[in-house]
């Protein structure tokens, strides 16, 4: 997962005001004043939208948009006394000032490498016979693509078309070369606005690019859905690389700003989306910020920052059961902090909006949970390298995990001539506009020597056509190998129903799960990262068996193993 200037591993959903519980109204109605400002209202539980729609207008606010399907309203109304009134309204849940989030920080999911360092989401049929494709040049280099076996899979079932993944990341480049023949741009939507700057002045996104400060729906000024969407689907076309199931059509569910960050209406609102409009299968390479856990009572917080991420957990759990009973499976990062999901290490990062306002916390398992990863119906991923090694900052741990996937591991191979090479990573798309404003890509289009540094690739078609390519590594990158094993699957064994066609999540869970080639723990168990340059915050110690671990899960996810063995995981 990652966080870039102009990442995300990351995501999410700024609540920054003060969160009043819902209540019996106060004496004396605080006052409305200062600027009008934008605020995310959650319904209670039991209540309808219209109901807290009322409750928004009598408390002085506008109403925005509202996402019917959770209960989630945008509105707008004076910077201060709002949330009190709102909230007092049994129709409330809770309400927040839904501010911008300020200057992104430095990578703090992912892994945007660098010339020095790179460091560190009725019964089944099958569909019918597919025609097998082959391979592309630059798939030599995509050691995850053979990890997965994706090169056999494609020979018995390359993916249909009729099966749809969601991208719910910073957007995708419908031009690139090899997604645009995969690209579903009347099914795809942008549910974020650019945000140049945020009240303070701070930079969030930079300048508008377009008029209204919406991007196209084919558009990413980040470059890390992209990424994500090239592993998952790049059209296997004799161009560039191909994806692990080539033949699927990719949908952009934009939730990311530029910025890479995530806010929570448009990320319940990508969700939703997805359920309504047949998604089969949804890639999350992001957490909810501005809280890596959220904690319903954590000591250190205040009471408002208390119901601030219960708000976050109420609203992004509704929004992922909603996909889930509309037949949406949800494959999510387990997030690059090298930590026990089940063991939580303190937390010293949030709130990572105001600029320096994060403070130590000590995280309790059983009460704090980072979204959507440990949210309902979620397929969790963690990261290798292409020695099989778990990546040192994947997160891990047998109560979150499901499988395993490869996410790059740039220190992997110590004392070899692998160690710290770009090759390590994972090779995928990477939009033009990004690498010039990256500095890795010239104005005329040529890779430049910082580019070549960090193994930037262009290829040229006969016809003239340009793609771009970039490593990155992550358990970003990890999770749109399973996601893509996840689309062959449905294509696999899906069925025409009223929703179009289809599988159920659980049948899709099942047949990963159950086709994952199992890894043992490592001998000895407890591995420390010392010698790759990492500190002892980076040991891990693996628990469980060879056909369950909290390194891999159920294992390593295999392609070709899924699409011909999997049936009798299906019912």
């Amino acid at each position: 997962m990652r966080r870039t200037r102009l990442l995300v591993a990351a995501l999410v959903l700024p609540l920054l005001g003060g969160l009043a519980v819902a209540g019996p109204a106060a004496a004396a109605q605080p006052q409305l004043s200062g600027a009008t400002t934008e605020f995310t209202v959650l319904t209670a539980a039991g209540q309808s939208v219209v109901a807290a729609e009322q409750a928004i207008r009598t408390a002085g606010g506008t109403v925005l948009h509202s996402n019917t399907a959770v209960g989630l309203i945008t509105a707008s109304a004076p910077a201060n006394g709002f949330v009190e009134r709102v909230s007092a309204s049994g129709a409330v849940y809770g309400a927040a000032k839904a501010t911008s989030i300020g200057q992104a920080p430095k990578d703090k999911a992912v892994t945007k490498p660098n010339a020095v360092e790179k460091e560190s989401g009725g019964k089944a049929g099958t569909s019918p016979a597919a025609k097998p494709v082959g391979t592309d040049p630059l798939d030599s280099e995509l050691w995850g693509l053979k990890s997965v076996r994706s090169d056999l899979a494609r020979t018995v079932q390359p993916g249909d078309k009729r099966v749809k993944v969601g991208v719910i990341d910073t957007g995708v480049d419908g031009s690139h070369p090899d997604i645009a023949p995969n690209f579903d741009a009347a099914d795809s939507r942008n549910f974020t606005r650019d945000i140049p700057t945020d009240e303070t002045g701070a930079v969030v996104d930079g300048p508008c690019e377009y008029r209204g400060c919406v991007d196209p729906v084919d558009h990413d000024d980040n470059g890390h859905g992209t990424h994500v969407a090239g592993t998952i689907a790049a059209s296997a076309n004799g161009f560039g690389i191909s994806g692990v199931a080539p033949g699927v059509t990719l949908v952009n569910i934009r939730a990311g700003q530029d910025s890479g960050y995530f806010f929570l209406q448009p990320t319940v609102d990508a969700l939703t989306y997805a359920g309504d409009a047949g998604i089969d299968v949804v890639n999350m390479s992001f957490y909810v910020d501005p809280w890596l856990y959220n904690c319903a009572n954590n000591p250190a917080d205040t009471a408002e920052q208390q119901l601030e991420q219960r708000t976050i957990v109420e609203a992004v759990t509704r929004a992922l059961n909603y996909a889930y009973g509309k037949g949406v499976t949800s494959v999510v990062a387990l997030g690059n902090e090298h930590s026990d999901l089940g063991s939580p290490q303190p937390d010293a990062t949030s709130p990572d909006y105001p600029a320096d306002a994060a403070y130590d916390r000590s995280i309790d398992n059983a009460s704090c949970l980072s979204m959507p990863t440990e949210g309902p119906h979620t397929i969790g991923v963690g990261s290798f390298g292409p020695s099989g090694a778990k990546a040192d900052y994947s997160n891990y741990g047998t109560e979150q995990i499901s499988v395993s996937a490869p996410g790059g591991y740039y220190r992997d191979g110590f004392g070899t001539d692998w160690y710290r090479t770009n090759e390590n990573e994972i090779l995928s798309a990477y939009p033009r506009n990004v690498g010039v404003a990256e500095g890795n890509i010239d104005a005329a289009g040529n890779v430049t020597p910082d580019g070549a540094a960090l193994g930037v690739q262009k290829a040229v078609a006969p016809d003239g056509r340009v793609g771009y390519y970039q490593y990155l590594q992550g358990t970003s990158m990890a999770t749109p190998h399973a996601t893509g094993v996840a689309a062959l699957i449905v294509s696999q064994y899906g069925k025409p129903g009223k929703g179009g066609f289809g599988l159920s999540p659980d049948a899709v869970q099942r047949v990963i799960e159950g086709t994952a080639a199992h890894i043992a723990c490592p001998v000895p168990r407890t591995v420390d990262y010392l010698d790759e340059g990492r500190d002892a915050s980076y040991t891990a110690t693996c628990t469980g068996s060879a056909s369950f671990n909290g390194f891999y899960g159920h294992g390593a996810v295999d392609a070709y193993a899924a699409v011909t063995h999997g049936s009798s995981y299906v019912h």
